[in-house]
């Protein structure tokens, strides 16, 4: 069982890129760690809210993460793959262990999306209609803004992320790691780790790559789709930054 204790203090430093030198004992305490964004859903392509609503991979989305699992397949075996417990997550994990041949996809709920309080089961285009409160809350710059209805605030679910991924990267020391997760975890990394503004669209089944050594984090790629080629993606993909 995945337990997590008190919560992890993190250094933020995406300024600048580690020098690796000659030093190959500095280059083993490096961390990577492969965030993949579950593949479409159902609700994905109606435009519907799903916060911790569960919805299942449709059959584009079924086969973004035969993709997905292909690709990361050919490339360095990972030590670990690690989940959201939320299903679309762990369907693609499981496509991904496959074929990486490892033998199981640890659960962490504390990968699992943002709860959006009562914005969750709706359709985007008429969120800011039924829920105007929790609609705005969840696109104001006020992080520390819950969102009414039981949600959770941006620096509540920026908290969470943080500490479950850093635990992952001191659990798993210089080795490579895959971890399955969500739009908005990923907006929330991003936006921990670079201190910007924004985190611009996150698509379905796309492969980011963070970095993890000496108490800093710094993002290799971001977003990266190439492997989605003859597949599809939804080009308007996840952005909790921009109003539909």
């Amino acid at each position: 069982m995945w337990e997590f204790g008190r919560k992890l203090d993190y250094i933020i430093d995406a300024s600048k890129e580690f020098n690796w030198g000659e030093d190959v004992n500095v280059k083993s305490e490096v961390t990577e760690i492969v965030l993949v964004r579950h593949g479409e859903t159902t609700w994905n392509a109606a435009g519907r809210i799903q916060g911790q609503i569960e919805s299942d991979l449709n059959e584009i989305g079924q086969k973004q993460a035969v993709a997905i699992a292909e690709r990361l397949g050919k490339e360095e075996r990972p030590t670990a793959i690690y989940s959201s417990d939320l299903k679309r997550a762990k369907d693609t994990a499981l496509k991904i262990a496959g074929t990486c041949f490892c033998s199981k996809v640890t659960e962490v709920p504390e990968l699992k999306e943002r709860h959006v309080g009562s914005l969750q089961g709706l359709y985007w285009k008429e969120g800011a209609e039924k829920e105007p409160e929790a609609y705005s809350a969840f696109f104001s710059s006020q992080n520390d803004l819950e969102i009414p209805g039981g949600g959770e605030s941006f620096d509540q679910l920026c908290d969470r992320s943080m500490n479950a991924l850093e635990q992952i990267a001191k659990k798993h020391k210089g080795e490579r790691v895959i971890v399955v997760t969500h739009g908005g975890v990923l907006r929330a990394i991003y936006m921990s780790i670079t201190q910007a503004s924004s985190a611009g669209k996150l698509l379905n089944a796309s492969v980011n790559v963070v970095r993890f050594s000496d108490e800093k984090w710094i993002i290799d790629s971001w977003s990266d789709v190439s492997h989605l080629s003859s597949v599809g993606f939804l080009q308007r993909g996840f952005d909790g930054d921009a109003k539909p």
